[in-house]
């Protein structure tokens, strides 16, 4: 009975503390009617749930997962921004802000049993050691990873600076297994991932996020492509980046806008939420034309900037509707160590737009506002937007659908593989503009897709074969097997046919993959802007300046219109 008794005091350990830490916040004693009532009677049912289910549970439990399956429960009832970060997970969401961790600097991925080195970080310790994308992780510090997933390995490999770490691979083409002793240090993913020019005296910088010192990068990147370059425009590109910090934002737009300027404001349940956030600084070129590129996934910061140089009248946006996240988080500290990023406010655009998509106060949430909720604003210059669910880029590009064979090449790593097999053969390449895939080359490519006998399914044919197997399952199949025979043979995929038909854009997926062996990321970033149309278009609107300005001044829409 003592044994027994002892099992319930230590593991309730954690609910006592539980309960006394609501006791001292809500007063559980003194608190009279209205919603605090509610919520402490509530947390107290809660409560009085779980030491029951402890006591009483046929089966052992662990009150601290019942707690945390319980704060889930309570989150899954709000935005998906809000979220609970316990204390062992507090360096990855530093990490998010900072974009600083300490570890090997690479890219993995799950294959198998097996996690594979997608892309080592240049200049970082996995490419210094000679780690090579392709190269799978056998062991670390002597003990294997087979079945370990790739969130174990990415906490494996990351550490403190200056901390050693033995991993073992397997290579490609390599008999034996490979060790390499590495060094820890703390690697710093970049905001601007590359910056260069795209045409005679027309920069060029994407963003991968919004962490610190976002500004700095572009500052310099700006600096140095005026200095160098002598560019007379710039392309911004957003698309793609989740976001980041508000401030960094911000800041970034402060680059481009004059001393002063509305940016954006927030405003939330709480006044001490609502603040309006200017350009605090003289910018660094205020009159250089831009055009921001922006497409679905563009979230959040990325949408600060997007919705201030539109409200503005400062920029031309070209690409298609952002992401639509018009939330604010704040990161508030709790017991033991553990923090609570909650929504707490949304942000408005200058001209007074919130482009928050989903309105998660009504449970079915809908992707984006009904027409008759649309709102009408208008821009500095006089131009109308509109608000209800991201922001419309002025230059809409429609969005060009991947072809089947393509997607296949792509998600069963046939791409990946032959880019390894490639770089193994090869020790060098020219540099990026210069490098190209010959038809020969391709033909090296289809060859070694014959070995693997690769084939695929089109989406049609998968729902086509569901309904063969449904219409046998109800006894329909005989009756119209010859009309399900012709509709077979009229939509069954050509492989052969595909391979060709789409050979340039399976080649360029080749440039990027092979590009990157040998000039990592921004070799990738730099093979990926041939032929793309968002470049192209902004291209084409910078260099007629006409064009340009005539959008600005809304004396020409393209696409304002919703």
């Amino acid at each position: 009975m003592d044994k027994y008794f002892r099992k319930i005091r230590n593991n309730g350990i954690i609910l006592l503390a539980a309960a006394g830490l609501i006791m001292l916040t809500y007063g559980f004693t003194n608190i009279s009617g209205g919603r605090d009532f509610q919520l402490s009677r509530n947390m107290d049912i809660f409560f009085s749930m779980i030491r029951e289910i402890n006591l009483f549970y046929v089966y052992d439990t662990e009150p601290e997962k019942l707690i945390e399956n319980g704060i889930g429960g309570v989150l899954r009832g709000l935005d998906p921004y809000t979220t609970y970060i316990p204390e062992t997970e507090k360096d990855n969401y530093a990490t998010m802000t900072t974009g600083r961790y300490g570890g090997i600097g690479a890219l993995i991925r799950q294959v198998g049993d097996f996690v594979m080195i997608i892309e080592p970080y240049e200049n970082y310790p996995a490419q210094k050691s000679g780690l090579r994308a392709g190269d799978i992780i056998i062991a670390i510090d002597g003990k294997s990873t087979k079945g370990f997933l790739v969130n174990e390995i990415s906490e494996l490999l990351k550490g403190q600076p200056q901390s050693r770490i033995n991993i073992t691979i397997q290579r490609s083409g390599e008999p034996d297994p490979i060790s390499k002793l590495i060094t820890r240090e703390e690697v710093k993913i970049n905001n601007v991932a590359w910056y260069g020019t795209v045409a005679d005296r027309i920069g060029y910088i994407q963003f991968n996020g919004f962490t610190e010192n976002a500004h700095q990068e572009v500052r310099d990147a700006m600096k140095y492509l005026k200095r160098s370059h002598g560019i007379e425009s710039v392309i911004l590109d957003v698309r793609g980046n989740p976001g980041g910090l508000l401030m960094e934002a911000v800041n970034v737009t402060n680059l481009f806008v004059d001393k002063g300027e509305d940016i954006v404001s927030t405003r939330g349940k709480l006044k001490q939420w609502d603040h309006t956030y200017r350009a605090r600084k003289n910018p660094l070129d205020p009159d250089i034309p831009v055009v921001v590129l922006v497409g679905r996934s563009s979230a959040s910061a990325s949408e600060i900037v997007a919705g201030a140089f539109q409200d503005l009248d400062r920029g031309v946006l070209i690409g298609q509707r952002t992401f639509g996240k018009g939330l604010i988080q704040t990161t508030r500290q709790l017991s033991y160590n553990a923090q609570l990023k909650i929504t707490t406010a949304k942000y408005y655009t200058p001209s007074g737009r919130c482009i928050q998509a989903t309105d998660f106060s009504n449970v079915s949430g809908t992707a984006y506002s009904p027409d008759n909720q649309i709102n009408e604003f208008r821009t500095k210059g006089g131009r109308i937007v509109y608000d209800g669910g991201g922001i419309m880029p002025d230059i809409e590009i429609e969005e060009k659908r991947t072809a089947p064979v393509v997607v296949n090449l792509y998600a069963r790593n046939h791409i990946f593989n032959y880019a390894t097999l490639y770089a193994a053969r090869n020790p060098e390449i020219p540099p990026v503009p210069s490098f190209q895939i010959s038809d020969e080359e391709y033909r090296e490519f289809l060859e070694f897709l014959e070995e693997l006998d690769f084939d695929y399914q089109t989406q049609t044919e998968a729902n086509l074969k569901q309904l063969i197997n449904a219409a046998k399952q109800e006894q329909y199949y005989d009756l119209s097997s010859d009309l399900f025979k012709k509709l077979d043979e009229r939509i069954r995929h050509d492989k052969k046919n595909d391979l060709q038909t789409y050979k340039d854009d399976i080649k360029a997926l080749l440039r990027e993959e092979i590009a990157s062996r040998y000039y990592y990321q921004k070799g990738r970033i730099e093979a990926s802007l041939t032929g793309d149309p968002y470049i192209e278009k902004a291209i084409d609107i910078l260099e007629n300046r006409a064009i340009y300005n005539s959008i600005l001044d809304g004396s020409l829409a393209y696409s304002s219109e919703r």
